[in-house]
């Protein structure tokens, strides 16, 4: 099942996707706030049942798409995961032995068909498209073999940066990955009934009808199991958590000119199996 986050009449909800049209599960249940909430009390399962019966009370273009989960406790994001993505720093590196993970605020995402800000503070905003676990329920220090029984499904990012702000500290990156909106999530979440989160699933970004990343998780140096085993053994993973697993080679930094995004660039992310999330760049003005 496609579950997702919405306003409708400026009304924020929760839902569930039947053909092209929301059923409003918010409406039906006042007792469960969000789909964080949803997950949290294991009630996923009881909910797409009764969306599948349900007639839908809103088409897709009635709404405003929000992140799927607007709560999450923790947005957790690995960095250079794909092989050929360590291979385009041209460093000489050996694979790394561990993962790189950093942090994204909820502010500095945006949901499908909403517009991505590119800040005044610089020209160099980036795309990286990417594959997002949603974790289903608590766990510390999570076996690889039983890591799949801790999602609760997929769903796509956009995970945007700002590059020049990424190099303003000598150990971090958290400045160019949180400007106000520069990233986005969704377009929904799939359930892992749907699709198989442990599968080879592929991922591919095209911006203005261009083809600028693709490639399959079969080719991550820390394959989904492993990043949800060792994440949980510093992290509390819970309910709603965000995990985005990493981006494939082709961001626009990578050119030779760099391919930064400008205003009215249309930015789309497509994993079969979960959908496209789609995005037009907006100039900020201050």
């Amino acid at each position: 099942m496609k579950f997702l986050t919405f306003k409708y009449n400026n009304k924020t909800s929760f839902g569930a996707v039947l053909n092209d049209g929301v059923v409003d599960l918010g409406k039906r249940h006042s007792d469960i706030t969000d789909l964080r909430h949803a997950i949290h009390d294991d009630r996923l399962n009881a909910l797409a049942s009764e969306a599948t019966s349900a007639i839908a009370d809103y088409s897709l273009d009635d709404i405003v798409f929000l992140p799927p989960i607007i709560n999450p406790e923790k947005i957790i994001c690995i960095g250079v995961n794909y092989a050929k993505r360590n291979t385009e720093y041209k460093d000489g590196s050996d694979r790394p032995k561990f993962p790189s993970v950093f942090m994204r605020s909820r502010e500095s995402l945006t949901g499908h068909e909403q517009s991505l800000m590119d800040p005044p503070e610089s020209n160099q905003l980036d795309y990286e498209g990417e594959i997002v676990i949603v974790i289903g329920k608590d766990g510390r220090r999570i076996k690889e073999s039983e890591a799949h029984k801790y999602v609760a499904g997929l769903t796509i990012m956009n995970e945007g940066s700002v590059r020049d702000w990424l190099r303003h500290a000598k150990f971090n990156v958290t400045q160019g990955k949180n400007f106000e909106r520069s990233g986005s999530i969704g377009p929904w979440l799939v359930t892992t009934d749907e699709l198989d989160p442990m599968g080879e699933l592929s991922l591919r970004t095209v911006v203005n009808g261009e083809e600028r990343q693709n490639d399959k998780t079969g080719n991550l140096m820390f394959p989904f199991r492993y990043l949800i085993s060792y994440l949980s053994k510093f992290y509390r993973l819970k309910p709603g958590d965000i995990i985005a697993t990493g981006t494939p080679n082709g961001a626009g930094a990578r050119f030779e000119p760099p391919k930064y995004l400008k205003h009215d660039d249309v930015v789309e992310v497509e994993v079969p199996g979960i959908g496209i999330l789609r995005n037009r760049v907006k100039t900020e003005i201050i």
